[in-house]
């Protein structure tokens, strides 16, 4: 099966859950291609993109409508793409998840959402139930919309393609929206989706202040991204970009620390998949104990410094 692949980029930088998701497409057994939507950086992704690993061909839409990434714009040039492909993926990121349901409803076909393996032309596993359960699907449309849950696939090697590129048009500005202005957090540590490793707070730290002196050391000591529950972020601990669960980001390192987090299932949706989980609650009886292969009950004030010390 031929597929096309968005790639996601900001400012010029090809994201790695586009890797992912190349993976992901790989898996269908056919041609790989890439779409680059952009602005004035288009080119310089189109480059990244050609030396993706397992990519036949990148096309390049280069436009003022394409970048911003608006939704409102891309869906219709990728929909009128698809003539060619009998795939269309994206990651399930926010981009993602704004873009497909567009072009699903434009091709008139059910989308996949958040796939986590392929098992067959049109067959996939999925979660259900905040993660509980693993649902299996078959789609019978002809074409096919899919976004990837990037977490649980290997990322296609950054280096090593040699995919050609191909410019392409699009019908541009669709007159639905604009883009105003981007007011984005800037860190020097570690994107969260793509961490290594991730400590992340719960409701127990008390406030903003507390959180940020348990916390912040133990993950500056570890070169360590930042999370926390749904219940730290509504408290108003840290801002909402560094939730991690089923309404929030969802994360798969290689380690996840979490201080201070009793485990509620939509907070577990989101990390689950983590390779080494640690745990540090007071109370035994926590639920993020049944996940965690490292758990450890004691009063995370005196435990999170004295770990922190020891580092």
């Amino acid at each position: 099966m031929s597929a096309l692949v968005l790639a996601e980029h900001d400012g010029g930088v090809l994201s790695a859950a586009t890797l992912a998701t190349v993976t992901a497409a790989a898996a269908l057994g056919g041609p790989v291609h890439v779409l680059v939507a952009g602005g004035d950086d288009a080119a310089g992704v189109a480059d990244a993109a050609a030396a993706i690993a397992g990519v036949e061909k990148v096309l390049v839409a280069q436009d003022a409508a394409y970048g911003a990434q608006l939704a409102e714009n891309v869906a219709p040039l990728i929909a009128g793409l698809m003539d060619g492909y009998d795939a269309f993926l994206a990651p399930a990121t926010t981009t993602g998840k704004n873009i497909a349901p567009r072009v699903a409803a434009l091709l008139d076909v059910m989308q996949v959402s958040e796939i986590i393996s392929v098992e067959g032309p049109k067959t996939f596993t999925r979660p259900i139930y905040a993660g509980n359960a693993v649902a299996t699907v078959q789609s019978s449309d002809a074409r096919l919309v899919i976004t990837v849950r990037t977490t649980t696939f290997d990322k296609a090697a950054a280096t090593g393609g040699s995919a050609t590129v191909e410019a392409v048009s699009g019908p541009g500005d669709a007159g639905l929206s604009s883009f105003v202005g981007l007011e984005a957090s800037r860190s020097e540590r570690p994107e969260l989706t793509s961490a290594g490793i991730i400590v992340s707070g719960g409701r127990a730290l008390k406030d903003a202040e507390t959180f940020s002196q348990i916390i912040t050391p133990l993950a500056d000591k570890l070169g360590a991204a930042i999370g926390a529950s749904r219940a730290a972020v509504d408290a108003g601990y840290i801002s909402n970009d560094y939730q991690v669960g089923q309404t929030g980001k969802i994360v798969a390192p290689d380690l996840y620390i979490a201080v201070g987090i009793s485990g509620a299932i939509q907070h577990l949706a989101g990390m689950k998949d983590s390779k080494v989980i640690v745990a540090i609650n007071k109370d035994p009886d926590a639920p993020i104990f049944q996940i965690a292969d490292l758990g450890l009950v004691a009063d995370l004030f005196q435990a999170v410094p004295e770990l922190t010390g020891k580092l």
